[in-house]
């Protein structure tokens, strides 16, 4: 039964997988046997995240700030010069931008939706040679996107670019999902909803919203790390080889229960 959800050996690359979610994530996959590499924008932060993680496992860092098509191809450039073969690609980094309907401007479009959405693929585009020497019929390689409960579910946010592309990954990655699968590659999007990380650190600094907050999800508390490392050790592994094309819901019931 272990040797379901055995992914020891495996390659991963985590973007944004120095802090946050990306890094619940990056460590769960360490923890769990993978060779991960973790990409940030802060060469200080990628450092530190890695000398921690290396405590218990294979963790390397690559810097690199996505916010145009040529960082992310040069993140892409780094890692073929490193390995041969991916098993995993997370694409994890995200940006937000948050203004009143009335102020929103032009400007917080493309900054997001380039890294939210036009990274995912550029990073899939580019980095294909390594997914396809991973791949094969039994064991395919895996691409999970990480979207979010605000691109599935109107929730009081006002980050309009940001929901916008959060629901363009989703079916960024159906439609992904349905090129690769021919080549053995699974493409797969996880909706997490509310976790304690920076997007919500101002909701969990205020008492009253915060429980307004708890009381809202159906199972009254917010994710853990255990919560999306296991997702994402699922859909890499053996258990999660027949699955692509897919939306997984990760928001403790905010979107089936309603």
């Amino acid at each position: 039964m272990n040797a379901l959800f055995d992914i020891k050996g495996k390659v991963a690359l985590v973007t944004g997988g120095a802090q946050g979610m990306g890094r619940m994530i990056a460590e769960g996959l360490v923890r769990a046997g993978a060779k991960v590499y973790v990409s940030s924008r802060k060469a200080d932060v990628c450092a530190s995240a890695v000398e921690e993680m290396s405590a218990f496992g294979s963790c390397h860092g690559l810097v690199a700030d996505l916010d145009s098509a040529e960082a992310i191809v040069a993140l892409a450039e780094q890692l073929k010069a490193r390995e041969s073969r991916l098993d995993i690609l997370v694409n994890n980094a995200g940006r937000t931008w948050g203004a009143p309907l009335e102020s929103f401007p032009d400007k917080a479009w493309a900054p997001v939706m380039t890294v939210n959405v036009q990274g995912p693929f550029t990073l899939v585009r580019e980095l294909l040679p390594l997914l396809r020497a991973a791949a094969r019929r039994d064991a395919p390689a895996r691409v999970i996107n990480i979207g979010s409960l605000a691109g599935a579910l109107v929730e009081p946010v006002p980050a309009y670019s940001y929901v916008a592309s959060k629901a363009a990954i989703h079916h960024l990655s159906r439609v992904l999902a349905a090129e690769l699968a021919p080549a053995f590659i699974t493409v797969n999007a996880i909706v997490p909803g509310y976790f304690p990380t920076k997007m919500t650190a101002h909701l969990r600094q205020e008492e009253e919203r915060f429980a307004e907050l708890e009381a809202r999800i159906p199972l009254q508390r917010l994710g853990s790390p255990e919560d999306i490392t296991g997702m994402c050790i699922f859909l890499s592994s053996r258990a999660g080889a027949y699955i692509t094309g897919s939306e997984l819901s990760l928001d403790g019931g905010m979107l089936g229960c309603r």
